[in-house]
């Protein structure tokens, strides 16, 4: 017996009279790389010889006991003789904050677990950023504050013992929610994260092992000239911590992430630029970010560029990436109190499998998160500085408006996602001249595409299971032609 099953393929052949191409483009073409890659990441480094074992500082090797002041103190001797290598013999380590400084190599060997402390207060609040706004907030478990020239490296494990942490917030939400506070428990709930570069310039991240952060696992903050190379991170061991991001770029440029693989509960690799009025008030760009040969597992964006971008995220470069199980490929999010531009965007060579959503674009990302209103009962002259921060109105509100434009996206093969593409504008900001060449995308549903404006498409697929088409609203310049129904003959 024969029988038929219909799916839907949509396929494009891009001819130049079918498109709106805008005659400004500025992105380059996808057959080449830009200029720029070869600026990114650090410079190769030469450290003074001497060896510095944290040993040699009594440090505790058993884990029983709190050992931050012995491996600060060979940190500080290493420093003092004008750089050095400081390192473990093999043992579990347990600390608070420690803090690198200037032409130190940093060495965690294979045989050599450091835990990161349980106790919030063995990570001392400095000044720093967290989601978007500067704020007091703990320290990393390892730092890099105001320094250059260091390496962090080894085959060695680094556990952030994150748990405690992840059922502190998931206490805390439960307990603001119901009190129309979701948009600042995220800053109330305050965690460590692993890795810390800010202000720094000139710093290697190499070949480590981490695990369990108990916030963010990798932030680069406010610094230049960064390379993170070959970092396994498994975040999702024993639970699965919220905000436990994989690499976070903030702020910063000339940054080179590449052999990454992560496994997180949240974005897996993330550009950000700060949030709302205090991201426009400090405006520094993330910009010169190239993140290449990397795998992401689980989480929710294997490039995500948000939603803090109020500084602006441009001159980003994505190639040889493969997402399992990831709930995006690009997402590109915001909301209309941060602003910013996301310009001169670039990815190819994409690999993904068992996804969400392939390309996810949003101005009004997360209501309840992204906007803060303080409800009644509470106090404005008492409240934290930080909820005064957050509560602070854009004025005037056009400049809350995001920008998203100018994106290249290149030899993509998707199987097993849930939806193919869902792109959301504004009629007062569409998101503008997207390329996309050789797409190839099998999905359950198609999407939509709203408030967008002059895509060129040339050899793009979308193989649809239940058989819906791609709803596009006023999208002028935005076409996908040639839609074909075929059907299979299966005996």
């Amino acid at each position: 017996m024969r029988y038929f099953s219909t799916f839907f393929l949509l396929s494009i052949l891009l001819t130049a009279s079918c498109k709106n191409t805008s005659e400004n483009n500025t992105s380059e073409t996808t057959s080449s790389e830009p200029e720029w890659i070869s600026q990114v990441g650090a410079n190769d480094l030469e450290f003074n010889e001497k060896v510095f074992y944290v040993n040699d500082y009594d440090a505790i090797a058993d884990g029983s006991a709190l050992t931050t002041t012995a491996i600060q103190q060979a940190i500080d001797a290493a420093a003092a003789n004008g750089g050095g290598t400081v390192t473990f013999k093999p043992g579990t380590y347990l600390s608070g904050s420690i803090f690198i400084k200037e032409n130190v190599h940093f060495n965690i060997p294979e045989g050599v677990a450091i835990l990161g402390s349980e106790s919030i207060e063995d990570y001392p609040e400095i000044d720093t950023r967290v989601a978007g706004i500067e704020m007091k907030w703990p320290a990393a478990l390892i730092n890099v504050l105001d320094q250059k020239n260091v390496t962090i490296d080894g085959e060695g494990l680094v556990d952030g013992q994150g748990k405690v942490y992840w059922d502190y917030y998931w206490n805390l939400r439960e307990e603001y929610e119901p009190k129309g506070l979701r948009w600042i428990v995220d800053y109330d709930a305050k965690r460590p994260r692993t890795f810390l570069l800010q202000n720094a310039e000139n710093v290697f991240l190499k070949d480590l092992n981490i695990q369990r952060a108990g916030f963010w696992t990798v932030q680069v903050l406010y610094s230049n000239h960064i390379t993170v190379d070959g970092l396994t991170i498994r975040n999702n061991i024993g639970g699965h911590g919220p905000s436990t991001d994989g690499i976070d770029i903030d702020s910063s440029k000339y940054i080179l992430v590449q052999n990454c693989d992560i496994d997180c509960n949240d974005d897996n690799f993330c550009l950000k630029a700060g949030r709302d009025w205090d991201g426009l008030r400090v405006d520094r760009p993330t910009e010169y970010v190239v993140i290449r040969d990397c795998i992401a597992l689980a989480g929710s964006g294997l490039t995500t560029i948000g939603s803090e971008t109020s500084g602006d995220i441009r001159h980003v470069f994505v190639s040889n990436i493969q997402g399992k199980g990831t709930k995006t490929g690009l997402k590109i999010k915001s909301a209309t109190n941060r602003g910013g531009t996301v310009e001169d965007i670039h990815m190819q060579n994409i690999k993904m499998d068992s996804v969400g959503t392939f390309m996810q674009v949003s101005m009004n990302w997360n209501p309840s998160y992204s906007y803060s209103k303080l409800p009644e009962g509470y106090d404005y002259d008492s409240i934290p500085k930080r909820w005064k921060t957050l509560l602070e109105e854009v004025t005037p509100p056009e400049k809350g408006i995001p920008t998203f434009k100018d994106i290249s996206i290149s030899n993509i093969e998707v199987q097993g996602a849930k939806r193919a593409i869902y792109v959301n504008g504004m009629e007062t900001s569409t998101v503008s001249n997207i390329q996309l060449t050789d797409v190839h995308i099998a999905a359950q549903e198609a999407g939509q595409i709203t408030y967008s404006k002059d895509w060129t498409l040339d050899n793009v697929s979308l193989n649809i299971a239940d058989g819906s088409t791609l709803t596009i609203e006023n999208a002028p310049g935005v076409e996908f032609p040639n839609t074909l129904y075929i059907a299979n003959d299966e005996d």
